[in-house]
């Protein structure tokens, strides 16, 4: 047999688990964690999503104790989505101060102050009735400048309601310029901006349209990047972080990873990568059907993001893996 030499034996450093803790290169620790919630307008309890088992739609007041337990867990935030009892062609629910998105902030910001990190989804899609991200023109096609101005406002009543990072998702050109003015117009040069930067026409995003109650027919084909696309989304980034970004993130995660780690390259603001619901489904099924370790494929999959060269990850799993982590 071939003569291995000592300084080629990689495996002196696995031997133990505190071994291999000394030499890990990647970390995975509550903190970069966040939790992205629903909450569903007219809810007295809280209603489960099918598709994503163990996500519930909240009412405001399962919101409230979830919200605490999961800053108690130690996870960095907490993203807010509204899931609203009406909705119209311009989504009026996303700027009304009484609209259960501004509400629920509020009730958060009351509820945790600043021991957390408040985020809400500034976008349109929950309170359409045609489930589009924008104002459609009479053709039904999302029209983007008519769309900033909604940004615009939506951004001003999510501020006043108490976020503290206001996350643009509609993939709009100029949503993060649009939204920057508008806050600092107004006397809210404080609050940051996590743009939803890179934001891919995937196939993984079926259960959370469950999660919404979307109304979307067709696809957002016209404004989410196309699956093919690597270079595009280091454009995008570049253009939100001249428009003023104070973060990006890529979304979906999985299946873009190689995209997550050249714009973690080349970004110098910190770099948000979201897990979304199709990913968080496939391995719940696995799990359930007994072909996959639960908690040791979930940590495996958060660690391939931070690889990657994620600073933070959206993850529906954020509050239980951070008390694996702890």
């Amino acid at each position: 047999m071939p003569r291995v030499f000592p300084e080629h034996r990689p495996r002196r450093l696995r031997g133990t688990a505190a071994l291999r803790r000394l030499v890990s290169e990647t970390t995975l620790r509550p903190r970069q964690l966040i939790l992205p919630m629903f909450v569903a307008e007219g809810a007295d309890a809280p209603r489960p999503i099918g598709s994503m088992p163990g996500v519930v739609q909240h009412s405001r007041d399962s919101l409230r104790k979830a919200a605490v337990e999961a800053v108690r867990a130690g996870v960095g935030g907490l993203m807010i989505f509204g899931v609203p009892s009406e909705r119209d062609a311009v989504g009026s629910g996303a700027t009304d101060e009484q609209g259960i998105l501004n509400v629920a902030l509020r009730d958060l910001r009351a509820e945790l102050g600043d021991d957390t990190v408040l985020m809400a989804d500034t976008c349109l899609d929950e309170f359409t009735d045609h489930g589009h991200c924008g104002v459609v023109d009479a053709s039904g096609a999302v029209d983007n400048d008519a769309t900033l101005e909604r940004y615009a406002e939506m951004a001003l009543a999510q501020a006043s309601a108490g976020a503290h990072l206001l996350g643009p998702s509609g993939m709009m050109d100029g949503q993060v310029g649009v939204i920057r003015r508008a806050l600092d117009d107004a006397g809210y040069s404080d609050i940051g901006i996590l743009a939803y930067s890179a934001k891919y026409a995937s196939a993984f995003y079926g259960p959370f349209r469950e999660a919404v109650d979307s109304q979307l027919k067709g696809d957002r084909k016209t404004y989410q990047q196309d699956p093919g696309n690597a270079r595009e989304a280091l454009r995008e980034v570049e253009l939100d972080i001249a428009e003023g970004a104070d973060t990006v993130m890529i979304k979906p995660a999985l299946s873009y990873l190689d995209v997550l780690r050249e714009v973690a390259e080349m970004s110098p603001v910190p770099v948000a990568a979201y897990n979304i619901s199709g990913e968080y489904a496939m391995v719940e099924a696995a799990a359930a059907n007994g072909w996959l370790d639960r908690q040791r494929t979930v940590l495996e999959v958060l660690t391939s993001i931070r690889r990657a060269g994620a600073d933070m990850i959206l993850t529906y799993w954020a509050a239980e893996a951070a008390r694996w982590l702890d």
